[in-house]
């Protein structure tokens, strides 16, 4: 499987590296100036805002380019043919021998399904998998039992003690959502649709992202009292400290992971699919199930961050 990077899906037509200008008929590009090309046009047209991939290495391999970047602290390939014209996410090697699928396998089945979602407040396919599953918690909400957990590694008693793969800024902000759940849980998905929207794409600029979180907190009447004293205290690391424990039962070591009474869900991430998902999970599967939701896909929910 060709591995889809940086939030989005990078459609490849084959036919063109054979036969295409790429291939060999256009002008060969020093390997510097292609690599630079390509890291600023990545940049550009398809990371998420508010991050960035930064240039490591470049080295010929196979007549092609494979640019060494690195992207949410981890190091990714990307190539590109030798005229800087095509790009690629991944190479596969046609004679490597090829892993035995994992079998699905089979749900498990309660009368209320419990549905853990584990994600990071920062991490792009985590707020994009918040948004796919909306609907399908608007719509099975009251039948099954949905909760949104953080991962997170608790190394003492205070907040700047806690660590995220985006920083300590992001275990801060998971810790907010977290409180809110607890103290203002039917302003919870509110919060999250408008945080994702107008204060996620700014969590790299402190001013502006705090700015915009208090802005959606006084617009939604968010006690901002209560708030702050569930960060502030202990009980608030005990929220985060009780996710970590999940997380570490489940193996939840990415950002999305999606766990269906013990189950960790493998498929499309789509409305309809979660829905489906979550419907074969019932004992005995309410009306609502029935209702065929949106079968569109977020873009960046197949990936994950971890």
């Amino acid at each position: 499987m060709i591995a889809a990077i940086l939030g989005i899906i990078v459609i490849l037509v084959v036919l063109l590296v054979i036969t295409g200008p790429g291939s060999s008929g256009g002008a060969i590009v020093p390997a510097q100036k292609c690599a630079d090309n390509t890291i600023k046009y990545v940049n550009t047209n398809l990371v998420q805002p508010g991050s960035e991939v930064t240039f490591v290495s470049v080295s010929e391999t196979k007549g092609l380019y494979e640019i060494k970047a690195k992207y949410n602290s981890r190091e990714i390939p990307i190539y590109t043919t030798r005229d800087c014209t095509l790009l690629f996410t991944s190479a596969m090697n046609m004679n490597a021998a090829q892993a035995t699928p994992a079998p699905t396998k089979a749900p498990v089945k309660s009368v209320r399904p419990s549905v853990d979602l584990f994600v990071m407040a920062f991490c792009p396919y985590g707020t994009q998998a918040e948004t796919v599953i909306r609907p399908v918690y608007d719509l099975l909400g009251a039948k099954a039992n949905f909760h949104i957990r953080y991962i997170t590694t608790v190394q003492g008693s205070t907040i700047d003690t806690v660590s995220s793969l985006h920083g300590n800024a992001e275990a801060k902000e998971d810790l907010n959502q977290l409180c809110i759940i607890k103290s203002q849980p039917g302003k919870f998905w509110e919060y999250i649709r408008l945080f994702n929207e107008q204060c996620y794409p700014k969590w790299q600029d402190s001013t502006a992202f705090e700015t915009c979180r208090k802005n959606v907190t006084a617009t939604l009447g968010i006690d901002s009292a209560a708030l702050a004293s569930c960060t502030a205290d202990a009980d608030g690391i005990a929220l985060l400290k009780k996710d970590e424990t999940d997380s570490n039962t489940y193996d939840a070591t990415a950002s999305l992971t999606l766990i269906i009474n013990g189950v960790e869900y493998s498929g499309a991430h789509n409305p309809e699919a979660l829905k489906q998902a979550i419907c074969n999970s019932f004992e005995t599967a309410p009306a609502e199930c029935s209702t065929t939701l949106s079968t569109a896909s977020a873009s960046a929910a197949s990936g994950g961050c971890g």
